[in-house]
């Protein structure tokens, strides 16, 4: 017997084809965000030693400056959520890829503090078009029952990026400096935008929640995006009547919105506040610097194995417990992180924090997106990711506080695990969504009444035409 999704898939391979391509794409683009991320992480130490890069400032203005970017991408995202769903995938998600990547070539121009800030802000701006774009954007192209693990592999490109810059900074950064690692961050603009402008169509489900019906069904027909679901989940009334950020504040949606953006704010706080002052943390333990920025190689790469293993949990069992497993996997481990153990041991414990921090933030973003429905999606993933950016702008200023003060990264790491232990009861009060999982078992049901063999498209496109 075939499996259900493919029982109502206009065309599985096609739609698989088209999705591997999108998660490509996108994965792409979220790496340089990551790189983005961890790079003033890794170069910030060298900064600060030396003034004659862009001026002498202190520990505290490093956390400002850490944060700026993030500002940008808070910003980027609330433009991206308030014209997202009106505007469509495709458009956003190219414009998003041109202005991060021009804004990080501009960026290793910068020659004084100020500037440099400015910058950052500016390119923050494209990586929230990018970021709160991406979770809408795959949620629509994934198989039905897979779409945890293509979220998973979408949004790994975050600490994959991370990888990326611990990497490039330990072989390059004495070569190159910091102005040549940030121009490595430009490379998007010439690579992967134009095969983005070639590769990544629009999403059918968007133009049908737009009641551009045969534009949806024609690109249904070339991407093999079935658009059954989406007919349902109008048909059992699943999806609020407004669109955009008043359908993600409807009755509907406002309780869940509130607490799922908090699950983002005690996520990407430990993403970021982690990432750029891990490596000046563990130099307070004794550690030098060029073997402190291996620590953010083993939070990262711990993300990506932990965070693409736990997608295929959250598949199966629901994100919602996964997610707040992982939460507390990262108090456990951060806890255990202030205690003088071996270091492989070290390095153990910092791989596990990374699946229980970004590796957690991976799920958050995957179960976000599949939360709304289409009409919400995209101001929905953009007001969790938003919020999501303030908790990022406070971790580096959280970090910077800690390290002007002199007080040890033991109380670092017991701060960051306090947020990771709020996360986790946070994520067990979002309420179910019962009306998305009433449409999901109709969805099922049609799927195994044409499971021995697989449904015309001919006959899918009728049905979806004769559903309300």
């Amino acid at each position: 017997m075939t499996q259900p999704h493919a029982a109502i898939a206009e065309n599985p391979k096609k739609e698989a084809r088209t999705a591997n391509w999108v998660a490509f794409i996108i994965c792409t683009a979220l790496v340089f965000d990551g790189y983005d991320l961890v790079i003033y992480g890794t170069v910030l130490p060298g900064l600060l030693a030396d003034p004659s890069q862009i001026g002498a400032f202190d520990a505290v203005t490093a956390g400002l400056l850490g944060s700026w970017a993030l500002i940008g991408v808070l910003v980027g995202s609330l433009v991206c959520g308030a014209i997202g769903d009106f505007f469509g995938r495709r458009r956003l998600m190219l414009l998003g890829i041109a202005w991060f990547s021009v804004g990080m070539f501009v960026t290793a121009l910068a020659t004084t503090v100020p500037a440099f800030g400015a910058l950052r802000f500016i390119t923050g701006l494209g990586l929230g078009v990018v970021i709160a774009t991406a979770g809408a954007t795959m949620a629509e192209f994934a198989p039905a029952g897979r779409r945890q693990f293509y979220n998973a592999i979408v949004y790994s490109g975050v600490p994959a990026g991370g990888v990326l810059a611990s990497i490039v900074g330990i072989l390059f950064l004495d070569s190159i400096g910091w102005r040549g690692l940030f121009t490595i961050g430009s490379l998007p603009l010439v690579i992967l935008l134009p095969l983005a402008w070639r590769k990544l169509p629009e999403s059918p489900r968007w133009l049908l929640s737009r009641g551009r019906e045969e534009e949806a069904l024609a690109a249904a027909e070339r991407t093999g995006v079935p658009l059954i679901e989406e007919r349902v989940i109008r048909e059992v009334g699943a999806a609020p009547q407004k669109s955009g950020f008043a359908a993600v504040f409807s009755r509907q949606f406002a309780v869940a919105s509130i607490l799922l953006g908090l699950m983002s704010f005690s996520g990407l706080l430990l993403t970021y506040g982690l990432n750029t002052w891990l490596p000046k943390i563990m130099e307070g333990y004794g550690y030098g610097r060029t073997y402190s920025l291996f620590f953010p190689l083993a939070l990262n790469l711990g993300a990506v194995a932990g965070g693409l293993l736990a997608s295929r949990l959250a598949d199966r069992n629901g994100p919602q417990r996964v997610i707040a497993a992982t939460f507390v996997l990262a108090t456990i481990s951060l806890g255990l992180m202030t205690f003088s153990f071996p270091l492989p041991l070290l390095f153990a414990f910092i791989a596990l924090a990374g699946v229980g921090t970004l590796g957690t933030q991976v799920l958050v973003y995957g179960f976000q997106s599949n939360y709304f429905t289409t009409n919400a999606r995209a101001a929905g993933v953009a007001w969790c990711a938003s919020v999501g950016r303030l908790g990022g702008v406070l971790g580096p200023i959280i970090g910077g506080w800690l390290a002007a003060a002199g007080i040890g990264g033991s109380t670092a790491f017991y701060i960051y695990g306090a947020v990771a232990l709020f996360g986790a009861v946070v994520t067990v009060l979002v309420p179910r969504q019962r009306k998305l999982e009433e449409a999901e078992h109709k969805v099922d049901a049609i799927a195994e009444g044409g499971a021995e063999d697989s449904v015309p498209t001919e006959q899918l496109t009728q049905a979806a035409r004769s559903l309300p």
